[in-house]
């Protein structure tokens, strides 16, 4: 895979694939800038070394119609304020002239359907736009959209500096031992193929979230009302088999799934009926510490909680803590996790966190990205 170290870049049009898509509050400002600041370092250097950079990304979900709440602008002046320089934000992504400077960002680019159709066409005409294309959006490589994937045909391709960091901490190939892996979330369906490729580098897996329920099911336990996959317990039951899961020891649950609902600790094997499994207790956040602290490279994704309300994110936040101050090589995937470290400011603690959500679950799984093949 060619690197944008590679080229030339005195005199042209880098057109940079990039992920901008950052939450937004009601007030249409940036709530979380994290993405913007990663990508920096790729924009920064097509500068230095002469070139023009022209951003393109999508942001939130408008299905290929133009939402005027979903426009680049907030995006804009969020990165011209990071950069120190004037970003020329256009009202297009195709069909347009782009104007002297050295910071261009096109309009959101799902204001058109054909991006998320991975469109030849549409690809075509952003092509038309530079003379180099870089991705540098690891978050949108497992995707086959017009920007990450089509447009390779029509450009010399490279990957950026961010792109080439999250594939090299996520390979997870000089792995120090011992070696923990934290996994929340969920579902368990979303996770069996990281689940399996982790328990062949790993020393020890923690498993949090709601996933555990089903692992309690397969054992025969009562699980009350909390989330299970019915459909994953035969998976459940084959993993469990494996001496390096490691199961939470004591739950929080809850009468109904609100807040300032009536909660308890329960052993893991002693949930009542009725009731709801939303949290790790205090004996399995002491379990999991045990473990981080005498590991040299963990890994981590996923809520262990119900983390959209507070009083269920504790372990989350703990735990997130307990790694953060960890002595050891620190990696973190996207997501909810993301939400999590941002939320208690721990992102300087950590050697890596991935913009990645699905993607980086998607890599560490094994499974190829198109985004990135395509470079290759």
């Amino acid at each position: 895979m060619k690197s944008i170290r590679d080229f030339n870049l005195e005199g042209k049009r880098v057109l940079i694939r990039v992920d901008f898509n950052v939450p937004l509050d009601n007030h249409g400002h940036v709530k979380d800038d994290t993405k913007i600041r990663k990508c920096v370092p790729t924009i920064e250097y097509v500068i230095e070394n002469g070139g023009k950079a022209i951003l393109m990304s999508h942001l939130g979900r408008p299905k290929g119609k133009v939402v005027p709440e979903m426009n680049m602008d907030p995006v804009a002046h969020n990165l011209s304020r990071i950069l120190g320089e004037n970003i020329l934000k256009l009202n297009e992504s195709v069909d347009v002239f782009v104007p002297s400077g050295k910071v261009v960002l096109l309009e959101n680019l799902r204001f058109h359907k054909e991006e998320e159709q991975n469109n030849k066409e549409f690809a075509r005409k952003l092509s038309l736009l530079g003379d180099i294309y870089v991705n540098d959006a690891f978050g949108v490589s497992h995707r086959a959209h017009a920007s990450v994937h089509a447009i390779t045909e029509f450009l010399p391709s490279c990957s950026g500096l961010l792109l080439e960091k999250e594939i090299q901490m996520l390979s997870l190939k000089k792995i120090e031992k011992p070696f923990v892996a934290i996994l929340g979330g969920a579902k368990i369906s979303t996770k069996i193929g990281v689940i399996e490729n982790l328990l062949k580098k790993v020393d020890y897996l923690l498993l949090g979230g709601a996933m555990v329920f089903t692992f309690f099911k397969a054992k025969g336990l009562e699980i009350g009302n909390s989330l299970y996959e019915k459909s994953e317990l035969a998976v459940a039951k084959r993993l469990l088999k494996n001496k390096k899961i490691i199961l939470p020891k004591d739950i929080v649950v809850a009468t109904e799934i609100k807040e300032n609902s009536k909660t308890k600790i329960v052993p893991y094997n002693k949930i009542p009926k009725s009731w709801i499994g939303l949290d790790l207790g205090p004996k399995s956040i002491d379990q999991f510490n045990e473990k981080i602290n005498k590991a040299k490279t963990i890994f981590w994704n996923g809520s262990l909680g119900y983390i959209e309300i507070e009083e269920f994110a504790k372990a989350s936040d703990e735990i997130g803590n307990i790694i953060a101050n960890a002595k050891a090589v620190k990696i973190a995937g996207g997501g909810d996790t993301f939400i999590t470290i941002n939320k208690l400011n721990l992102e300087k603690k950590f050697t890596f966190v991935s913009t990645g959500g699905g993607a980086s679950l998607e890599f560490i799984e094994g499974k190829k990205l198109p985004g990135i093949e395509v470079l290759k």
